[in-house]
């Protein structure tokens, strides 16, 4: 079985603009720049670090920031993690950051591609649901001790 293609540790192509050139069917553009498409690394399901280095810190930045590296190819700046529960009355949001990783980028308006669609792609990792529940709870909760 095919895994799922990703740009650079996991920015979907989805994200890119159309208008963009592609240099070959495994790298998209950007004026004097290149990203590369890679497959979705099996990383420890039971690590939400690994899991954010891996899969989010391309985008969101290594801190969380939203600064990664791939952000000049998205069409929308990824958000600041870290702020997700000053700006949510100081609770950290935990139910909405696990609906945003289960929904899928291409159920909606242009603006949902700018986020692949974890729970597929967790679910080409694994045969059982219970491993992609376990992914998506250990990055949510990652995601939780990023807060300032």
């Amino acid at each position: 079985m095919l895994r799922p293609m990703l740009v650079i540790l996991v920015c979907l192509l989805a994200t890119l603009s159309a208008s963009q050139p592609q240099s070959s069917a495994n790298e998209q553009s950007v004026p004097g720049k290149k990203l590369k498409i890679v497959h979705i690394a099996n990383v420890d399901p039971t690590s939400g670090a690994q899991m954010y280095q891996s899969y989010c810190a391309s985008c969101h930045g290594t801190q969380g920031k939203g600064n990664g590296p791939a952000v000049e190819f998205l069409k929308t700046p990824p958000p600041d993690l870290t702020r997700l529960s000053l700006i949510n009355g100081g609770e950290y949001p935990e139910a909405r950051v696990l609906a945003r990783l289960r929904r899928s980028p291409h159920s909606g308006s242009e603006a949902s591609l700018t986020m692949p669609d974890w729970d597929r792609l967790f679910r080409s990792l694994h045969s059982g649901q219970s491993q992609v529940n376990l992914r998506e709870y250990n990055l949510t909760t990652y995601i939780q001790s990023l807060q300032e």
